[in-house]
């Protein structure tokens, strides 16, 4: 606001019409009949500060960079072409001098501007290369989930950026371009493969369920058992169909494995029991057999007792498979014991093992007899050495006859 009084820059004649005082002299700016001189000349002094205020905004504007360049030239000429001419009373000079003084204003703006615009080019060219280097990176990963989110984000990301200069921009949205289309056609095939091999483990699995249904009420429970389980492999090789029929062709195969092995676990069930109480009838009569039949004393009494035993332990079935072996080496003992009574006996009473016994004795016996007569006579001729070597013979044979001698006793028994 100027701090100058009015009437230095203007005037009012008697019939009301005033005056502006300028470098060029004086003009008139209108009329204001029958109305004080004050009034009148106040009337377009309040002109003047209207224009002033005007001045005083654009100063500031252009000050804080809030208009381009071109606007600021607009507005300085608009408010120039106000100020030259204008029907008010005031400094107007001052007021064009300061539009004058924004000109090296406005172009220190400028250049700032220039400046400026050049520094977010270069932060945009920078900020699009390292989208378009994430971009190519993209291209050549196999993350077919989160690539293709972070394409989007990024396609959103380089929309909102500002444009460079066009040979950059358009090299640079080509790269990128070709790099997202380069991604999608790799996710395309990567996709149809996978539909493919899943369409293959959907016929497999199929095929796989059709066998199981020929299975699932077999009552070969061991074979059929093993069928289940290559089923089983080839199914997990088989790997995932189309996850919207996937888990219904896994319950229909569970469901065909389950009725399989449940009846199976119910008839090895039964089977149990029956084996234990099988298990426990065996257990008892091989106690009973054990004190009738062991020691053998009465070798027709105990063959006697483990046939009987035999007849009643053959009428029970099967027992439990970890007892089998056990019970057979107690049955086996059983029969060991037997024959090895048998044998004695059979020795005990063998005629010709007898005739063998004594021929045996006697052969030895005479053996002795001409040893010791061997002895006399080399004693008699002085010769100890054939004397000696003779006693050592008798030793010998002597031992051979308390053992021959045992043997034959046995047959008296």
């Amino acid at each position: 606001m100027t701090s100058t009084s009015p009437a230095d820059f203007g005037r009012v004649d008697s019939d009301g019409t005033v005056y502006v005082r300028t470098a060029e002299g004086e003009r008139s700016v209108g009329q204001i009949p029958d109305v004080p001189a004050a009034e009148a000349l106040a009337f377009y002094t309040r002109r003047f500060e209207a224009l002033e205020l005007e001045v005083s905004l654009l100063e500031r504007r252009i000050a804080s960079g809030a208009l381009s360049p071109d606007e600021a030239r607009g507005s300085i000429s608009t408010v120039r072409n106000n100020v030259t001419g204008a029907n008010a009373v005031g400094d107007l000079e001052a007021l064009l001098a300061r539009l004058e003084a924004l000109a090296p204003v406005l172009a220190q703006a400028n250049e700032a501007r220039k400046a400026e615009r050049a520094r977010q080019a270069e932060e945009t060219k920078a900020t699009k290369e390292a989208m378009v280097a994430e971009a190519e990176k993209l291209a050549q990963g196999n993350d077919w989930r989160g690539g293709v989110n972070r394409f989007r984000s990024l396609l959103d990301e380089w929309k909102a950026l500002p444009r460079i200069d066009r040979a950059t921009d358009d090299a640079l949205w080509h790269r990128f371009s070709a790099a997202r289309t380069t991604y999608t056609r790799r996710r395309k095939a990567q996709f149809a493969e996978q539909a493919e091999r899943r369409d293959e483990a959907r016929r497999i699995k199929e095929q796989i369920i059709a066998e199981a249904r020929t299975l699932a009420d077999s009552t070969e429970w061991g074979p059929t058992s093993g069928a289940f389980r290559d089923l089983m492999a080839r199914w997990k090789a088989a790997g995932a169909a189309p996850r919207e029929v996937d888990d219904a062709l896994w319950a229909e195969f569970r469901g065909l494995q389950d009725q399989f092995f449940n009846a199976r676990q119910a008839t090895l069930s039964e089977q149990d029991a029956e084996f234990r109480a099988n298990l426990e009838a065996k257990e008892a009569l091989l106690a009973q057999a054990e004190a009738e039949v062991v020691p053998v004393q009465d070798l027709a009494a105990s063959r006697a007792a483990f046939r009987s035993f035999l007849d009643a332990y053959n009428t029970h079935g099967k027992v439990p498979r970890e007892s089998i072996r056990g019970l057979d080496n107690r049955v086996r003992a059983l029969e060991t014991a037997i024959r090895n009574a048998e044998d004695a006996e059979w020795k005990r009473t063998d005629p010709e093992a007898r005739s063998r016994a004594e021929e045996t004795v006697a052969m030895l016996s005479n053996e002795i007899d001409k040893l010791t007569e061997k002895i006399v006579k080399a004693e008699a001729r002085g010769d100890n050495r054939a004397a000696d070597k003779a006693r050592d013979s008798i030793a010998t044979y002597q031992t051979w006859l308390d053992q021959a001698r045992e043997t034959l006793a046995d047959f008296s028994r």
